[in-house]
């Protein structure tokens, strides 16, 4: 039965595809593609992709990508905004197939006499020349590993995808066959070969671990030793994904996601409503040491965090929400999990970094730039790199941007684009060296300064010493920036105070050395804290300690006019302080008052500074007093 007549044109249509959530309509119009979507209100997208009739369209649902061949005998690849992303060159005869494979990594193309296996960005892998006449149409198993296509000439052919390549380090992996891998180390020349009893499916290689995911078993190997995999049996043959961190590595099939140690043991299965494993791919899926991140496909602005040794989603089980859709995410692998952060780029290609334990508090999603295409964050140190615009950048302490955001610009380093092609893409970043795939699929390696990956491991185990010595050696602004947001984020002013000195900020040094001269830790922490932009939390601090004064001047200090007011008749005391610092201001600026609140309580308050000064002298020597006796107190304890 007919349910709905969803096109009716003047010209044949060759092909159709569904969107990614079926609820849109690819099909092609003589030269022109139009999606169309299923609600009768919302508007049809139309465009002339081709010289010739378009004769075939796939639409992946894991990349959002489309593809289009046609009889001007090109294959191209577009967003689902119609934006022309790749476009190959003429071919000797039209594109009559094309299918996407099922994890929207690789893509085949057929016409008359060819077979060609090419990359999502569109270059062209391999190339076979079967002679079967046009292949007319191209379809992939489950496990994106075996194609079959359908010819002219009334044959079926079958082919088989192999030759993938892995490096980590001084390893690099082929697949020589269906069930076969060849592991060379290129430092010796040792080969290795490493047989399977099923087709190997997915494979992944990094931090000294090489897990292979086979139709019926996981492999785990040690780079150690190649003779003796740790194997357990798959629930589901269709392994997706596989990402990996230092001590432990996540599998993504058709059923769920699960964590698994390198010893093979499953430590948790993160499950949350209306997932969809099967379309996870690696832009949307980011594991570390203790955190899984996933942006929620049913609304891309949405960031799931779960805790990896448990499954449980992290704090109160609120997710992360961003602004706009989200497009790419990476959680850094360092640290401990109290200062886990996640990079992530939106659709209008800024990224954005944030923490995501953020005990109770909204987290603070800073910007750390613009026009950025892709990122990798390092294996050894939380350091970023990303492709920004048209030039390579790293942003070498990039949490510097939650302690004191005017330093990031410093501690860049950028590399122009110039020695890459178009759009290059990166792979990874081990070490110091960084993998990029050009738009042409050559691979290039780009190599970073290893100095701010020492900085980071001396910060870490508090050599402060070892840190300011290393930075006079690399005489180097941007480590000295690095520093000093290093510094200033352990509290550690004296080190602080040095960096910050070594690239010319006086008023942060000054500003540093008040809070030195601090009488109380309290004070110290506000200040710390307002060093940082924190204001709610110095004043927090402040009012917990009872330095009701202190809390009252720091928002005088920031023109905060009607928090200090209120502050001083909640706690009745300095009233008459905030009137005469505001009546001061306003003088300054020939203005009159004008806020009812001021002019009510100015009304029964007379300004006497000779007495405002000794109340405020009588605050500050009080403090003083009560941390001298908490330090006699702390020495008397520590004595005993």
């Amino acid at each position: 039965m007919l349910r709905s007549t969803l096109a009716s044109q003047g010209s044949p249509v060759y092909s159709v595809a569904w969107g990614p959530d079926s609820d849109r309509i690819l099909y092609t119009s003589g030269r022109q593609l139009v999606i169309k979507p299923l609600q009768p209100s919302s508007k049809v997208i139309q465009w002339k992709a081709h010289d010739g009739v378009v004769l075939k369209v796939d639409w992946n649902s894991v990349n959002d990508l489309i593809l289009s061949g046609g009889e001007d005998c090109k294959y191209k690849v577009w967003d689902s905004f119609g934006r022309l992303l790749y476009s190959s060159s003429s071919h000797d005869y039209p594109v009559t197939s094309l299918s996407w494979a099922p994890d929207g990594e690789v893509f085949a193309m057929g016409s008359f006499n060819t077979l060609r296996l090419c990359d999502k960005t569109g270059w062209s892998y391999a190339l076979e020349k079967p002679n079967t006449g046009s292949v007319f149409s191209l379809a992939w198993s489950a496990d994106g590993t075996q194609l079959a296509g359908a010819c002219g000439n009334g044959h079926v052919i079958f082919a088989h995808v192999v030759e993938q390549h892995w490096e980590w380090k001084n390893i690099v992996i082929t697949l020589t066959k269906r069930r076969t891998m060849q592991v060379r180390n290129v430092i010796n020349d040792a080969v290795d070969v490493l047989e399977f009893r099923d087709r190997v499916i997915k494979a992944s290689l990094a931090y000294g671990h090489l897990v292979v995911a086979t139709s019926l078993q996981c492999y785990v190997y040690n780079s150690r030793n190649w003779n003796t995999p740790l194997i357990f049996d798959l629930k589901e043959g269709t392994v997706s994904l596989i990402l990996q961190t230092e001590k432990h590595f996540l599998l993504v099939d058709g059923a769920g996601l699960y964590t698994f140690s390198y010893e093979g043991r499953l430590i948790s299965s993160p499950k949350f409503p209306g997932m969809r494993a099967d379309i996870l791919n690696a832009q949307g899926v980011s594991l570390s040491n203790d955190t899984i991140a996933i942006r929620d496909k049913s609304d891309e602005k949405v960031i799931l965090l779960f805790d990896a040794l448990t499954g449980k989603a992290l704090g109160d089980g609120k997710p992360l929400t961003h602004k706009l859709e989200v497009v790419e995410i990476a959680l850094d692998q360092c640290g401990p999990s109290t200062e886990r952060k996640i990079a992530l780029i939106d659709k209008n290609r800024d990224l954005y970094l944030t923490s995501v334990r953020h005990l109770g508090r909204e987290p603070k999603i800073c910007k750390m730039g613009s026009m950025i295409l892709n990122m990798a964050w390092n294996d050894v140190a939380n350091i970023l790199c990303g492709i920004q615009d048209n030039q390579f950048t790293v942003w070498y302490y990039p949490s510097v941007v939650f302690t004191d955001k005017e330093l990031l610009p410093k501690t860049l380093y950028i590399k122009d684009g110039s020695e890459f092609s178009r759009a290059p893409h990166i792979l990874n970043y081990v070490r110091t060296k960084v993998t990029l795939r050009q738009g042409d699929g050559s691979l290039v390696y780009s190599s970073v300064p290893p100095y701010p990956a020492l900085l980071h491991e001396y910060s870490t185990s508090a050599r402060w010493e070892d840190a300011l010595r290393l930075c006079r050696f690399a005489k180097d602004q941007s480590l000295w920036a690095c520093l000093a947001g290093m510094a200033v984020a352990n509290r550690e002013l004296t080190t602080a105070e040095m960096a910050y000195a070594a690239i010319g900020e006086l008023p942060r040094v000054q500003y540093i050395n008040f809070i030195k001269e601090q009488p109380s830790k309290e004070s110290s922490l506000a200040h710390m804290l307002l060093f940082s932009g924190q204001v709610q939390e110095a004043e927090a601090t402040l009012l917990q300690a009872g330095l009701i004064y202190q809390a009252i001047q720091v928002n005088i200090d920031l023109f905060n006019w009607e928090r200090a007011l209120e502050l001083a008749v909640k706690h009745k005391t300095h009233v008459d302080t905030v009137l005469a610092y505001r009546k001061k201001f306003l003088q300054k600026f020939g203005r009159k008052e004008t806020n009812k609140r001021f002019l009510q309580y100015a009304e029964g308050v007379e300004v006497d500074w000779e007495k405002i000064q000794a109340k405020i002298e009588m605050e500050l020597s009080k403090e003083r007093e009560k941390a001298a006796n908490a330090s006699v107190r702390s020495s008397l304890a520590s004595r005993r």
